[in-house]
């Protein structure tokens, strides 16, 4: 009895086990071509989204598996944020430009009428007021212009375009702009070079200038009695320029915090300022790929080291 039954199990179980095993095989074909299919639409939304020419209503729910839906809310709705992103930059673009063009017309002319008043046979109250005028009105247009450069800078309209460029050809082009400042202070700017002295770096001319006259600016504000000197120096790496000042020094706890955005030591607060030019100076030379190290001691004087990548 038990022989026959085998001989009917096993082919059965064989039979079954076949049929199992094609199932299995047809079942994970099927899912397969149905997940290559996904992946494949999955692949052509992202390169749309790429090229910028994707639609989310190219695809329809019945057609799509959750997955491919979600994806698609996900690069449309990352598309408009991009759109809006770019609308808001020109909004920006545009504000910032209107700022610029319409406060120089009257700063530029309250500075001349003061400077003409100045000559007339004023009273010693008179002459003082205008002197007033005309400081404030400096003081107007540098925090003008410092924001318009910040907003600029900080919302991607100026690109910085960094180049094969000069070290001693930008530090003569500072000195030259801040010696008469320096002589008026009563301080010697000093910026030593050997013959044929040069070491090449990648930077903006135009905003590296603006970051190191900004340092070297600030070195001869803070300073009373003394000098401000400029030396420079390279590593297989960096190209460095020493910006080092005899002047007031800076506390610990200030030398943490003196590069933040308008941030002003109770100990300067006397003197011209708005606490931009560090902060400036610190974004121009980090886009660029460099950095910036500070060494200070109260009372002793104040050195800036500024890295720009030679390579």
């Amino acid at each position: 009895m038990n022989e026959p039954l085998q001989t009917y199990y096993i082919p059965f179980l064989i039979i079954a086990s076949v049929i199992a095993i094609c199932g299995a095989v047809i079942y994970a074909y099927i899912v397969n071509r149905k997940l290559s299919k996904t992946i494949d639409r999955l692949d052509s939304m992202i390169d749309k989204a790429t090229d910028g020419e994707f639609k989310a209503n190219e695809f329809s729910e019945s057609k799509l598996s959750s997955l491919e839906c979600k994806f698609a809310n996900f690069l449309d709705s990352s598309l408009t944020s991009e759109a809006n992103l770019d609308k808001e930059k020109e909004q920006i673009k545009t504000m910032i430009s209107d700022i610029s063009h319409q406060t120089k017309t009257p700063i530029s002319n309250l500075l001349l009428y003061s400077e003409l008043l100045g000559e007339e046979d004023l009273s010693e109250t008179g002459k003082e007021s205008i002197e007033v005028i005309h400081s404030q009105t400096e003081k107007l247009r540098f925090l003008v212009d410092s924001l318009v450069k910040l907003s600029r800078l900080e919302n991607g309209i100026v690109m910085l375009s960094a180049e094969n460029n000069s070290i001693r050809e930008l530090l003569e082009s500072v000195v030259f702009g801040l010696k008469n400042e320096a002589t008026k202070r009563g301080l010697r700017l000093i910026c030593p070079y050997k013959d044929g002295e040069d070491i090449r770096a990648r930077f903006d001319m135009k905003w590296t200038h603006e970051a190191i006259s900004n340092i070297v600016d600030n070195a001869i504000k803070y300073t009373s009695a003394g000098y401000v000197e400029i030396s420079i120096s390279s590593t297989d790496i960096f190209a460095r320029i020493d910006i080092k000042d005899t002047g007031i020094g800076i506390s610990e706890e200030d030398s943490a915090r003196i590069f933040q955005r308008f941030y002003r030591s109770s100990e300067v607060a006397q003197e011209e300022g708005v606490g931009i030019g560090l902060y400036l100076a610190r974004e121009i030379i980090t886009a660029e790929g460099g950095y910036i190290k500070l060494r200070s001691k109260q009372n002793e004087g104040t050195t800036f080291s500024v890295f720009l990548p030679i390579n």
